[in-house]
């Protein structure tokens, strides 16, 4: 990250801290044989922590008075399946979109919520760890802040479109929509309503990966600043300031990015419900 024995400038811990941990060396601006390893082991693990805590939601409920955790979960069911009702109008996709919005918002949830974790205490422990296996010193644990993760989720979304298109309207209403809509049934008009569609696709697609990727980056872009007047502690009139600024503004930002996280999490599911409902609808 620096010099040996010289501690990093701000520019250099910045650049370090949003560094990943890769496969390979990557060589081209486009390279899809590089992986980012810390976004993959931290969006599958927080993945498995949201099975994990619906699967406990499910298997304790009871019918009686809820404890806390079950009315909380209560509360999540209810909001998600109330969003779907007022936008998904088949009940029998319902049995499918509802849960997996829910899915989407609490898992989109506990990786935004990563970004709450102090910036160096997981990169920190990589540290030691990584280099010890031989791995490089990289370590970004927010799977939100990695484009190739919100956009692969948005890539799974435009999926799930296409497949309840071909399911409601069969393949050959569907094909046919696509030429056919939203500038009429005209055989002239065929290519201009298919580029049309296509834009329309691309765009949802782009503009709902993007939207979460650049919230939660903007975010940790900011708490990686608040950390960097922590660092700047000296036994000074300045450096006191500083570190209570730091305190301050870390404690205000973190108390501020807990709506952020929710509410992009939220944002994540309607648009999700929206694509799926309008995936039903006949033009």
């Amino acid at each position: 990250m620096a010099a040996e024995g010289k501690a990093p400038t701000a520019g250099e811990y910045i650049v370090h801290h949003l560094q990943h941990l890769q496969n390979q060396k990557q060589t081209a601006v486009v390279d899809f044989s590089v992986f980012n390893l810390d976004s993959i082991f931290w969006a599958t693990l927080l993945g498995v922590l949201t099975c994990l805590f619906l699967w406990r939601a499910a298997k304790h409920a009871t019918s009686g008075v809820p404890g806390r955790f079950q009315a909380a979960v209560e509360f999540l069911v209810e909001m998600v399946d109330s969003q779907a009702k007022g936008i998904v109008h088949s009940a029998n996709s319902r049995k499918l979109v509802a849960p997996l919005a829910l899915t989407v918002f609490i898992w989109i949830f506990l990786m935004n919520a990563m970004d709450l974790l102090p910036v160096d205490l997981l990169p920190s422990i990589w540290h030691v760890a990584g280099p010890a296996m031989g791995a490089p010193d990289y370590q970004r644990v927010v799977p939100t802040a990695d484009l190739s993760v919100t956009m692969g989720l948005s890539i799974s979304v435009l999926l799930v479109c296409i497949f309840y298109n071909i399911k409601i309207k069969g393949l050959g209403g569907w094909t046919h929509e696509l030429f056919s809509a939203p500038f009429g049934d005209k055989f002239y008009l065929y290519p201009i309503n298919f580029a049309m569609q296509l834009i329309e696709f691309v765009a949802k697609t782009v503009s709902h990966g993007m939207r979460l990727f650049g919230n939660m980056y903007a975010g940790e872009l900011i708490f990686m600043l608040i950390a960097l007047l922590g660092g700047a502690f000296t036994l000074s009139v300045t450096g006191f300031a500083l570190a209570a600024l730091h305190i301050v503004a870390g404690t205000a930002w973190a108390i501020f990015h807990i709506l952020i996280i929710t509410l992009q999490a939220f944002v994540f599911m309607m648009l999700t419900l929206v694509y799926v409902g309008q995936a039903h609808d006949s033009h």
